[in-house]
C-alpha cells in the first residue's frame, strides 16, 4: 500500500530554483518544451520553454551523448547538464547539455506558426485558428500572466476588505439586465437563459454576507462584430452593503486598481518588461457627471453628441482624451447616467430622477466597468418594474429577498478582457481572450 504525504519533491529544477539554489558548475536536470533551435554549426542553442520563462541549453558536438537531429522544435524533453552563467542568455544562465530524454515528439514536421519569434507577426484570424499554439509565444503568453495578476489582485484585495467569494448559477429563468441580448435555451422542456450577469444573486447574497464578489463568465447575445465586444467574457463582480452612497463603490474600485498596479509591479515585472508596459497612475481618478462631461467634450473638441442618453464609442475616446489632457489620468468615472439607459434596479438620483446614482469607469477611452447604487426598498423596486411595463415573472425569488429587508447596497462589474486589453496596449479584445466567443467563432 502507498501513502501520499504531500507534494513530491522533483529532481528537475525550475528556473527560479536554478537561479536561487543551484551554483555554476553544478550538474542539474531540467525539463521543458523545445521553443527554438539555433544551429550555429558545431554549437547550437536549444531554447527550452518553461512555465517561468525561457532557458538556454548549449549543445556541442562530442560533449553530448545525443545528436542535435534527435530533437525538434515542440518536442518535450528532460535535459541533464552543467549550469553556467552567461549574461547574454535568458535569465543570465544556461545549461551545457550532456544527456537528453525525449518525452514526446511532434507529429508534424513544422509548427503552423513561428512561435519562437519575439513577436508573432501573423493575422488575428491565424492566431485564433491555432490558438493553443499561438499562446506558446512568449509575448502572447505574457498577456495572460498579466490577466492572471488582475484577477489575483481582485481576489486578494477584496478578501482583505472583508468580502466573501461566491459562485452563482449561469443558467436561470430570467435575465438580470433585461433586453433582447439573452441566449435562450431549453432546460428540460422549460425555457431558460444564460446569465447576462450575476446581478440578482449577488444582491441577494448581500443580505447574507454584506460584501460578496465573484469572477465568472457572463453571456451577451449581442449581434456586434467589433473590436470591443464578445458574446462570452469574464466579469469581475462585487456587491457591498451598508454603503453611504454610490461613491463608496467607486472608492472601492479605485482601491482595487491601486492594489492591482502594485502587485503587477512587484510580482509581474518580467511580463511588464516583455510587453513594454508602463503602468498607469491610479493614485486618484477624476469623477464627472454624465451631462457635464458631454458638454465639456463637445465644447473642447467641437463634437456633436448624438445620443443624449448614452455614450458612443467615439465619445468615450474623446472623454478619455479629455481626462488625459485635463487631469493627466488614464481613467475617469462618468457618473449619474440617465435612468432610461440603466436597469430597473438602479437607484434614481433623489435630486433629479431623470438620472441614476450609477457610473461607468473608462480606461483610455473605453468603458471597462459599470456600477452604482441599487434600489433596496421592496416597494420602490416593484414600482420601478411596473413603471417600465416589465413583468415580475421569473423574479419572484429575487423580489422576495427585498420583502424581508435589505441594507443600502451597490456594486459593479469589470470586464476582465477589456481591462487587460487596454493595460497591455492591444486594440482588439480577442487578443486578450484565451478562446474568444463571438458571432462567428465557437472553436477552438
Amino acid at each position: 500500500m502507498d501513502y501520499f504525504t504531500g507534494v513530491r519533491k522533483k529532481e528537475t529544477l525550475e528556473i527560479s530554483e536554478l537561479l536561487g539554489q543551484a551554483k555554476p558548475g553544478q550538474k542539474v536536470k531540467v525539463n521543458g518544451a523545445v521553443h527554438a533551435i539555433r544551429d550555429m554549426g558545431t554549437v547550437a542553442f536549444v531554447i527550452l520553454r518553461k512555465r517561468e520563462g525561457l532557458l538556454q541549453g548549449v549543445y556541442e558536438e562530442g560533449a553530448a551523448d545525443f545528436k542535435l537531429k534527435d530533437i525538434r522544435e515542440a518536442s518535450t524533453v528532460e535535459v541533464e547538464g552543467i549550469l553556467e552563467e552567461n549574461e547574454k542568455a535568458p535569465g543570465g544562465i544556461e545549461i551545457r547539455m550532456e544527456k537528453i530524454r525525449i518525452l514526446s515528439q511532434p507529429s508534424d514536421e513544422m509548427l503552423p506558426l513561428a512561435i519562437g519569434k519575439w513577436k508573432l507577426n501573423t493575422s488575428l484570424e491565424a492566431k485564433m485558428n491555432y490558438r493553443s499554439i499561438a499562446l506558446r509565444n512568449i509575448r502572447e503568453r505574457a498577456k495572460f500572466r498579466i490577466q492572471e495578476g488582475l484577477v489575483r489582485a481582485f481576489r486578494d484585495f477584496l478578501y482583505g476588505e472583508g468580502f466573501t467569494e461566491i459562485h452563482t448559477p449561469k443558467i436561470g429563468a430570467k435575465g438580470a439586465e433585461g433586453g433582447a441580448n439573452i441566449f435562450k435555451l431549453d432546460y428540460f422542456h422549460r425555457p431558460a437563459v444564460l446569465a447576462q450577469s450575476p446581478q440578482f444573486y449577488k444582491q441577494m447574497m448581500v443580505g447574507v454576507f454584506d460584501r460578496v464578489f465573484e469572477t465568472a463568465p457572463v453571456f451577451r447575445a449581442e449581434k456586434h462584430n467589433t473590436k470591443r465586444h464578445l458574446n462570452e467574457y469574464t466579469s469581475l463582480d462585487f456587491e457591498m452593503g451598508y454603503i453611504d452612497g454610490f461613491e463608496d463603490i467607486m472608492a472601492m474600485e479605485t482601491g482595487y486598481l491601486q492594489y492591482a498596479m502594485e502587485m503587477l509591479k512587484k510580482d509581474y515585472e518580467k511580463e511588464l518588461r516583455i510587453l513594454d508596459i508602463t503602468l498607469p497612475d491610479v493614485s486618484q481618478i477624476p469623477a464627472v457627471k454624465f451631462h457635464e462631461i458631454k458638454e465639456r467634450v463637445s465644447e473642447k473638441y467641437g463634437h456633436q453628441m448624438r445620443n443624449p442618453f448614452d455614450l458612443e464609442p467615439e465619445e468615450e475616446l474623446l472623454i478619455g482624451r479629455y481626462a488625459k489632457e485635463e487631469w493627466d489620468s488614464d481613467f475617469i468615472f462618468v457618473t449619474h447616467y440617465p435612468s432610461k439607459k440603466r436597469p430597473f434596479y438602479a437607484m434614481d438620483d433623489p435630486e433629479d430622477t431623470r438620472y441614476t446614482l450609477s457610473f461607468d469607469l473608462l480606461f483610455k477611452g473605453m468603458e471597462i466597468t459599470t456600477g452604482g447604487q441599487r434600489i433596496h426598498d421592496y416597494r420602490m423596486l416593484r414600482e420601478k418594474i411596473a413603471a417600465r411595463g416589465m413583468s415580475e415573472e421569473g423574479m419572484e425569488d429575487y423580489l422576495d429577498t427585498f420583502k424581508h429587508g435589505m441594507p443600502p447596497h451597490g456594486g459593479l462589474g469589470i470586464g476582465l478582457e477589456r481591462l487587460t486589453m487596454k493595460l497591455v496596449g492591444e486594440d482588439n479584445v480577442r487578443e486578450t481572450t484565451l478562446f474568444p466567443r463571438d458571432m462567428s467563432r465557437l472553436e477552438p
